[in-house]
């Protein structure tokens, strides 16, 4: 990711609790490569445990704001719990402070998977957040339909309001507002919810035209989703996955929102959300919201004006292992392998 207004650098998380920073040169060095942050002693990292999510404050650099959040999971007693929070530089955005950590929020896994965790601003200058439904499987402990539960949902904030967030308005439990969340769970509904029904949203982002909300959520034995996030929506999970019923097997409850595009495990079986290109190399893809398989190494586009039961387009195929998909500040899109390397998609020759 790049910082707002400052296209000069690439910041790349590592799972293990490390962010690295570089030139944003293609022909860049190791000996180039520097550290932001390192919080590898706090975090619990491996499987699908880390650092999983950095957010620059909107105002990074301007009026010595330079407030950086960080998503990761970490022991809490022998627990894992998921916590987002705010760092700082001292020294004008060169690296994060850690000595100073203001944990905003934090979460109480059920189980060691499906934690989700990334983190971004939306046009409207909240903090939101995408959370996994507690893992195991088929979620036995029913967190994404609960909302008393933020397991299983995205999450809205506003970390400039109050400490140490308040509630926007237009989230759909505001009224509770009140009763806040504390390690992700109280006895009403939760007034952080945007959005709920996710089993695990594992990447998502903002059409910088629109503000629309596109996630890619990671489906269960047999199909995946790309949804378009609405205020208020309940997107189906666990009695639905994808546009199909899944507990029960049949005659399941049709008060959810449909995804706007789905796969079958046939072509893929860990979908990677991704952004709709707004970039200016490739003119035929504008508009198009592009996302990729973590198994398959399959890349697609859809049109970003869709509605529910579109089909993908296969654009690439590719042997990568497709961890994430990265904006630069002009709109381009890249591709993160697992393995480390970071390709920009570009048009063919």
């Amino acid at each position: 990711m790049q910082a707002p207004g400052d296209s000069s650098r690439w910041f790349v998380i590592e799972q293990a609790g490390i962010v690295k920073v570089f030139p944003n040169n293609p022909n860049v060095t190791d000996a180039d490569v520097s550290v932001f942050v390192d919080i590898r002693g706090r975090v619990v990292s491996g499987g699908e445990r880390g650092l999983l999510g950095m957010a620059f404050h909107p105002n990074f650099g301007v009026n010595n704001n330079f407030e950086v959040f960080l998503s990761y999971t970490r022991s809490n007693g022998g627990q894992l719990e998921s916590v987002v929070s705010r760092f700082r530089s001292i020294n004008n955005g060169a690296t994060l402070d850690t000595t100073m950590e203001d944990i905003i929020l934090s979460i109480l896994q059920d189980n060691s998977n499906h934690n989700g965790g990334q983190i971004a601003f939306g046009p409207d200058g909240n903090l939101y957040a995408g959370w996994g439904d507690g893992g195991g499987g088929g979620d036995p402990l029913e967190r994404a339909q609960d909302t008393r539960y933020l397991l299983g949902s995205m999450t809205r904030i506003d970390v400039d309001g109050a400490v140490p967030y308040a509630i926007p308005a237009g989230n759909p439990f505001a009224a509770n507002s009140a009763n806040r969340c504390i390690q992700g769970f109280v006895g009403s509904n939760c007034p952080e919810i945007y959005a709920w029904g996710l089993r695990n949203p594992w990447r998502w982002s903002f059409d910088r035209q629109t503000g629309e909300l596109w996630v890619g959520d990671v489906g269960q034995g047999a199909w995946e989703e790309v949804d378009r996030i609405e205020v208020g929506e309940n997107y189906g999970w666990d009695e639905r996955e994808g546009a199909h019923c899944f507990e029960p097997a049949t005659g399941c409850s049709t008060n959810s929102v449909d995804p706007i595009t789905e796969y079958s495990h046939s072509s893929g079986q860990s979908i990677t959300g991704g952004y709709v290109y707004r970039g200016a190399t490739i003119p035929e893809l504008q508009g198009f919201y592009v996302y990729g398989d973590f198994v398959s190494g399959r890349i697609w586009a859809v049109p970003a004006t869709s509605q529910q039961g579109a089909v993908g387009e296969v654009i690439l195929t590719t042997s990568l292992s497709i961890a994430s998909f990265a904006e630069d500040n002009d709109g381009e899109i890249y591709v993160v392998n697992y393995a480390g390397e970071i390709y920009q998609i570009t048009d063919a020759p």
